[in-house]
């Protein structure tokens, strides 16, 4: 489940709610986003306040007791990766191995220049990060990481390559079935071309649930009736996905002041599993 930790309905007594809410309902994973500032082209879609996601996730591990932890996604370039390995190793720790570390290389580009980061560059940063991550965590005398798992983000190929190379799990973030389904052989291949195996696939799908089906062209994966929603959690699992993050933010920031109806999605979803292992 992706909680948002942003905009104007957001605070602590609403992160609060929403760990209550995810760990109640059974779900096993609750992840939060990333923005360090506030620039113009990050608060047109995500305004303030945005609460950071080590700390936030640190504070929300005090209060749940199951729920894994994560980030959705990390961006790699905002920070030095021995602060990153330091950072994630000590939250890790400090949960009980609940950590779950989603990387991306980021898109907004003031919130770069406002950071003094090379936007340009950002996917070699990005790689940069992930290959100083597993060399720091390696170092367990120093660093005591357990196994964290290490999502690598994007849609791109470069992104796939990179979860190739560097990542437990490939992490898309939304998408149509058609996509993921043609992507998912993408990631066949390039490990294949890599000689390195597989990535376990970990996508992010919108969850929106409407009072009749939407048309199979209009739609992307985790949007329409329940029935279109369940069919669509049935065929991630067939290709491959071992983890699905439902994420209900539609894009109105308004929505956070109102989280309700995600709440009774997030329900409706969680009931109808039970029912089929039951």
């Amino acid at each position: 489940m992706n909680v948002p930790n942003f905009g104007p309905g957001t605070n602590p007594a609403r992160l609060r709610q929403w760990a209550q809410v995810v760990e109640g309902l059974g779900y096993d994973l609750l992840m939060v986003s990333d923005h360090i500032t506030i620039t113009p082209d990050v608060a047109e879609q995500y305004p303030a306040p945005f609460f950071e996601p080590f700390t936030t996730l640190s504070w929300l591990a005090g209060i749940t007791e199951r729920v894994r932890l994560g980030t959705t996604v990390l961006i790699a370039p905002y920070r030095h990766p021995l602060l990153v390995a330091r950072m994630a190793a000590n939250l890790d720790q400090l949960s009980g191995g609940r950590l779950v570390l989603g990387v991306g290389v980021g898109w907004a580009s003031q919130e770069f220049a406002a950071l003094g980061a090379d936007f340009p560059e950002r996917g070699r940063q990005t790689d940069h990060v992930l290959a100083e991550l597993r060399r720091a965590w390696a170092d367990a005398a120093d660093f005591g990481a357990g196994d964290i798992p290490l999502w690598v983000g994007g849609r791109s190929a470069a992104a796939m390559r990179r979860a190739v190379r560097f990542g437990d799990a490939w992490h898309p973030l939304r998408g149509r079935l058609d996509w993921l389904r043609m992507a998912t052989d993408q990631l066949r291949a390039i490990a294949a071309a890599e000689d390195r195996p597989v990535p376990d696939f970990a996508p992010r799908i919108l969850l929106r649930l409407t009072p009749s089906p939407l048309p199979e062209d209009d739609r992307v994966a985790g949007e329409g009736s329940l029935d279109q929603v369940l069919t669509d959690l049935d065929v991630l699992r067939e290709l491959g996905a071992r983890s699905v993050v439902l994420d209900p933010f539609t894009g109105d920031p308004a929505e956070t002041e109102r989280p309700e109806a995600a709440w009774q999605a997030l329900a409706t979803i969680a009931a109808h599993r039970r029912q089929e292992t039951t």
